[in-house]
């Protein structure tokens, strides 16, 4: 039986669809699942440690105590975290999290050591959201431009998540500046309607939107983006885990990004 690593994500790129994603991939069944996020914003940060298991009813995952987990940087800041329950190990508030530092992730897990790092991106303004709509079928579908203008460098890779009303459910879109560099943005976010797949809430007039902008390493880019190419078929290649930016054969990933948020109301 194949693992199932379930992510609860639904990913848009300006070339596909929107979906939520629910890989059945390889078989890897007692694996460390690493989730580790460090951001601009002040902390604390969590890195969360689970292990992977065959396909439950319930999707829970085993949570991984006793680990030793240092987060350091290079400027010389250095901190064993401490552990708070549910898989997760948190920073004290004075660790200090900024662009332009590369950070690294150690872990001692079950004898094994896993290695991490990733650089923070300098912080892009996230100006505001810009509503648009469309009709099809005779029915109305809205979209929420995040207006930012991409710096002229080329290579800025961006992760966009909203949440709608006070519901759980994340939706995650990421694109790069291969195209639209140095430009501002075009590409809006598509908001749930009843022909989506997976869609548990039809936008309407008067929902408010939740978004979140993060700066994102070209590592963490590649992560995301694989999901969404293995959750598609992988355009014939045959389907694995993604690429994670952990060493030592663990799933998931380590970013560190800068965050910035927005809220906005449907309007008629």
């Amino acid at each position: 039986m194949k693992n199932t690593f379930l992510i609860i994500l639904s990913l848009f790129l300006f070339t596909a669809c929107q979906k939520e994603i629910d890989l059945d991939l390889e078989d890897q069944s007692g694996n460390i699942v690493i989730e580790g996020n460090i951001t601009n914003q002040p902390g604390p940060y969590f890195v969360k440690i689970t292990r992977s298991v065959a396909f439950t009813q319930n999707n829970q995952y085993p949570a991984v105590t006793g680990a030793t987990v240092i987060l350091s940087d290079n400027t010389g800041q250095a901190e064993t975290l401490q552990y708070v329950g549910n898989g997760k190990y948190q920073t004290s508030s004075a660790f200090v999290g900024a662009s332009g530092r590369t950070y690294t992730l150690k872990i001692n897990a079950d004898g094994k050591q896993y290695t991490a790092q990733s650089t923070m991106p300098e912080a892009v303004a996230f100006e505001g959201l810009e509503q648009d709509s469309f009709t099809f079928g005779g029915k109305i579908s809205y979209t929420l431009l995040p207006v930012f203008t991409d710096p002229a460098t080329l290579g800025n890779r961006y992760l966009f998540s909203f949440t709608i009303n006070n519901l759980s459910k994340k939706t995650v879109n990421v694109f790069s500046d291969n195209i639209n560099n140095g430009l501002p943005n075009q590409r809006p976010l598509m908001l749930p309607n009843d022909d989506n797949d997976g869609a548990d809430h039809e936008v309407v007039v008067g929902d408010t939107i939740h978004v979140e902008m993060q700066c994102i390493d070209t590592n963490v880019f590649t992560f995301y983006s694989a999901l969404l190419d293995i959750a598609d078929g992988g355009s014939g290649v045959t389907p694995a885990n993604p690429p994670s930016n952990i060493s030592n054969g663990a799933l998931g990933y380590f970013s560190a990004h800068t965050l910035s948020k927005q809220s906005f109301v449907i309007q008629p």
